[in-house]
């Protein structure tokens, strides 16, 4: 069985969608539980309408919901202990829950799950990492927005995490990894990535297979199962090609519809353009994974629908399934324990 926490007010539409999503997830995973929390005369009367999530699910009650542009110092103020946001993320903190799954603010359900769950020993800043659609399948990217010009360090972390969730996700022992850069030979980039390159060279973690820089396209193209980047350029990238998708679509809509020629042909070529539409369709993806805490939080896209929301919910039951934040905390207990403590390092400075 596996417990989920979901905050049924977050996002723009909230309970319409995620009670809709949650029915949806529990019809192709049976062995979730739910717990939810909400604003009760806007979440029991929908309740209703769904007499297996019920049967399925503990309801609580809260006192008010995160608005969606409401500041992260404002939401941790107002919502500590009230807000659906928060006590669905502290369900996971008191081990009521596996997981939460929230479409709601992203910058107060960031500054929530660092207060409520803290991050994991060793980890400065936690990571957003995204389910990216590529040519050979899928990949992860990380970070797509929560840390803005990480460290090398902080890459270094990164490199780890997205290993780990590789690994929780697509089941591969020892996922690719790239460092996105502005070319792939060592002298170009930024210094912070050039020292992250040689951490993880150093490091030659067993979990990784790190095959050094990569560039924008090779996340499209699927060149490696994990592209580690800082939350400023990976956020700029997620933006980008979502774009670049809708308009690819605006494209094919409007020369599908110019001419009686033209709508004959996509009659003809219907089945491959369902293909198309359903491998570009940005609600089989959704779902970012906080990396670098002590619990599970996944987020939804704010705008996505029933389809979306319960998409994020099935990353989230994958998560769980299959230990992501075991292997996340395995893999940087090897790494850490193969460097020397911060008390040995001084000690040797001093005595040299």
């Amino acid at each position: 069985m596996v417990r989920i926490s979901l905050d049924v007010m977050g996002g723009d539409f909230g309970p319409q969608v995620v009670i809709p999503g949650a029915a949806r997830a529990l019809e192709r995973h049976p062995d979730i539980r739910f717990v939810l929390y909400g604003l009760e005369d806007q979440c029991a009367p929908l309740l209703e309408k769904y007499p297996k999530l019920k049967a399925s699910s503990i309801f609580h009650p809260s006192e008010l919901a995160i608005a969606m542009d409401e500041k992260p110092s404002q939401a941790l103020r107002r919502g500590r202990g009230k807000a659906s946001m928060w006590q669905a993320i502290d369900a996971v903190n008191k081990g009521e829950a596996d997981v939460i799954v929230s479409a709601g603010n992203t910058g107060a359900l960031m500054a929530m799950s660092v207060f409520c769950l803290r991050t994991m020993a060793g980890i400065q800043r936690p990571a957003i990492a995204a389910i990216w659609p590529t040519l050979k399948g899928e990949s992860i990217v990380l970070d797509v927005g929560a840390t803005i010009g990480a460290d090398a360090q902080q890459l270094m972390d990164f490199a780890l995490m997205g290993g780990a969730m590789a690994r929780a996700l697509f089941e591969i022992e020892r996922p690719t990894l790239g460092l996105l850069n502005v070319g792939v030979e060592e002298i170009k980039g930024q210094e912070e990535v050039k020292e992250a390159g040689r951490l993880i060279r150093e490091a030659a973690p067993d979990s990784i297979d790190y095959l050094g820089f990569v560039e924008g396209d090779d996340i499209g193209r699927g060149t490696v199962d994990v592209v580690v980047t800082e939350g400023f350029a990976g956020n700029i990238a997620l933006k980008a090609s979502e774009g670049t998708a809708r308009q690819i679509a605006e494209y094919l809509r409007a020369a599908m519809s110019r001419t009686l020629l033209a709508k004959i042909g996509y009659i003809l070529a219907k089945g491959a353009f369902d293909r198309l539409r359903e491998k570009m369709d940005p609600r089989k993806v959704n779902g970012g994974v906080f990396l670098g805490l002590n619990g599970v939080v996944i987020k939804s896209h704010g705008g996505t629908d029933a389809e979306g929301f319960a998409a994020a919910i099935d990353v989230g039951y994958d998560m769980v399934r299959n230990g992501l934040k075991a292997k996340i905390e395995n893999d940087l207990q090897k790494y850490h324990a193969s460097r020397p403590s911060e008390g040995a390092a001084r000690g040797m400075a001093d005595e040299v």
